[in-house]
């Protein structure tokens, strides 16, 4: 009997169409989800009768409560080899085996850059008004060489926007709770004295963290207090690693220069979320991962790991 392959959140339409899914061609139906399952109760009722779910990144949870919804389901793959969102322990319990798949550090690392350009020059604001019939120029651009670049995390993300920010002549400063001042000079940065010594003294901020019971709202209020009122906040990271309601506080009091974000609380983000409507907010909708080779490689691996699967040798197993 044929098996059935769900693939969620392929919102542009093209996972079929981003890898060669010939090796499993005879033996599983593929089916694309492009709409998003906001409840567990509506992805249970999708996915009741499919065989293989492949899922992207950390959107999608898969508690205990929802794999003992999926009798059928046999095999989850997720994107990345690391997803804290599957109760793996229940995946166990109920035989269905979790695989993972290779990434790469590029397209997060650009679009850092596209959003930290993106709002040091004005592009949305000056782009729209010169399409509307505005003024011609009304924003003044920030400088980025010989001005400081705080980096929160120097892991692999964060050593490439590294390297970046010292090709744009910028002063880079790094912190992080392990990080080591010879581990920061590897990179030709320096390592910050404090977290809050970095943001106090930074023009821009760039999160590059894991997301961790150590992590998570390291950002808060008191942290995004110390922030110049010039400066500017990236985070292409975890939306849970800044406070959302302090991040909507200092954006709409004008306390810093503006946030570039890519990563939020709830996605995709519900039509009336405030972060639709902040002023002086660059936002993405969460494009870290979406590039053309990141989702050849995705969905590549994909098709390896239930290739493996049918064949008894299960690849790049999770938990």
């Amino acid at each position: 009997m044929r098996l059935r392959c769900a693939v969620l959140d392929d919102f542009q339409s093209v996972a079929t169409t981003a890898a060669d899914w010939s090796p499993v061609a005879d033996d599983v139906d593929v089916v694309g989800f492009a709409e998003h399952f906001a409840s567990e109760d509506e992805l249970a009722a999708a996915l009741a009768g499919f065989d293989i779910v492949v899922t992207l990144r950390e959107r999608v949870p898969f508690p205990a409560s929802l794999i003992e919804r999926l009798p059928r389901l046999r095999l989850l793959v997720a994107s990345g080899m690391r997803n804290s969102v599957i109760d793996y322990a229940a995946a166990e319990r109920h035989g269905v085996t979790v695989c993972g798949t290779a990434s790469t550090t590029t397209p997060p690392v650009e679009l850092t850059w596209a959003l930290l350009l993106g709002l040091a020059r004005g592009i949305v604001p000056e782009a729209n008004a010169l399409r509307d019939g505005g003024p011609w120029q009304s924003t003044v651009g920030a400088d980025l060489h010989g001005r400081r670049l705080g980096l929160l995390g120097l892991g692999k993300i964060g050593s490439r926007v590294a390297r970046v920010g010292l090709a744009f002549g910028m002063d880079v400063v790094a912190w992080s709770r392990n990080l080591t001042a010879e581990r920061a000079a590897e990179e030709g940065v320096v390592l910050a004295a404090s977290k809050e010594e970095l943001l106090e003294t930074s023009d821009f901020v760039s999160v590059h963290l894991v997301l961790s019971e150590r992590t998570r709202g390291l950002l808060g209020a008191k942290e995004l207090g110390l922030m110049r009122s010039g400066s500017y906040l990236i985070n292409t990271s975890r939306a849970a690693i800044v406070d959302q309601d302090a991040l909507l506080d200092v954006l709409h009091k004008g306390s810093i220069a503006g946030a570039g974000v890519d990563v939020f609380d709830v996605e995709p983000l519900p039509a009336g979320h405030p972060m639709r409507t902040a002023p002086r907010l660059l936002a993405t909708p969460h494009l870290g991962y979406v590039s053309r080779a990141n989702y050849a490689t995705y969905y590549t691996h994909a098709v390896e790991d239930i290739r493996a699967f049918l064949d008894g040798e299960p690849v790049r197993r999770l938990g």
